[in-house]
C-alpha cells in the first residue's frame, strides 16, 4: 500500500470518528507531508472519473501528490472539511459536488472560515466545482445518448439495459434520465461507467466542472 493510499484511508476513519479516530489522526499527519492538495468528492464514481481524466492527459495525481477523497456522500463534507481543513491538517483543498449538494459544501467551508458569502463563482474560486445534476447527468451531457449507449453496448449490458428500459416506470422517460438511472441500480455501476464513459470521451467535450477542477489541481 502506497503512501498516499495509507492517507486517504487514515483521513476516512478520521472523519468517521468513533473507535481507532484518535489513531487514524495521528497516521494521517505522519503521511500528510507527501500530499499537496487534498481533492473531496462525493463518491467513488467522481474519483474514479477524476482520475481516468487526469490519466488521459497525462497526469499521475498520486505522485503529484493529490489525494482524492470520497465523502461516503456529500452530507459528511463537514466532517471531512473538519479533519482536512483549518480545524485539522489544514491542507489546500478542492473539490466536486452536485448541484443539489451545493449548499453543504458552502455551509461547511463557511463554518471552518475557508470563505464567507459563497456564491457559485466563489466556490469555483475556492477549486470547488459543481455538477449540473450530477456526474453521470454530465458525462451523458457530453457523450449524447448515442455514444453513451456505444459504452453499455461495449460493456456487454445492451440487453440489461433494454430490460431496464421496458420497465413501466421508466417507459415514459427521456432517453437520457433513463441512461443516468440504469448507472444507478447496481452496487459498483457508477464507478464502472465513470471510467468507460470519461475513457470514450473526445478531451474536446470533457464537461466543465470535471475539467476545471483537474486543471486547478
Amino acid at each position: 500500500m502506497d503512501e498516499l493510499t495509507r492517507f486517504r484511508q487514515a483521513v476516512v476513519t478520521w472523519a468517521a470518528g468513533g473507535a481507532g479516530a484518535a489513531e487514524a489522526a495521528a497516521r494521517a499527519r505522519e503521511e500528510a507531508g507527501g500530499v499537496r492538495t487534498i481533492v473531496l468528492v462525493e463518491g467513488s464514481s467522481d474519483q474514479v472519473a477524476l482520475d481516468v481524466l487526469a490519466t488521459r492527459h497525462g497526469r499521475d495525481l498520486a505522485a503529484e501528490g493529490v489525494a482524492v477523497v470520497p465523502l461516503g456522500g456529500a452530507t459528511n463534507i463537514g466532517h471531512f472539511l473538519d479533519v482536512c481543513g483549518p480545524p485539522g491538517l489544514g491542507l489546500p483543498l478542492a473539490g466536486l459536488c452536485d448541484i443539489g449538494e451545493e449548499r453543504h459544501f458552502r455551509r461547511h467551508l463557511e463554518r471552518v472560515g475557508l470563505a464567507s458569502g459563497l456564491t457559485p463563482a466563489g466556490l469555483e474560486a475556492l477549486g470547488f466545482h459543481i455538477c449540473v445534476a450530477d456526474l453521470e447527468d454530465e458525462l451523458i451531457r457530453a457523450l449524447g445518448s448515442d455514444g453513451v449507449r456505444q459504452v453499455i453496448d461495449a460493456q456487454g449490458e445492451t440487453r440489461p439495459f433494454r430490460t431496464f428500459r421496458s420497465q413501466p416506470a421508466q417507459r415514459e422517460r427521456p432517453v437520457e434520465h433513463q441512461l443516468r438511472r440504469f448507472m444507478g441500480t447496481h452496487s459498483g455501476r457508477k464507478a464502472l461507467y465513470a471510467r468507460a464513459l470519461v475513457e470514450h470521451l473526445d478531451l474536446a467535450r470533457v464537461p466543465a466542472p470535471l475539467e476545471r477542477l483537474l486543471t486547478h489541481v
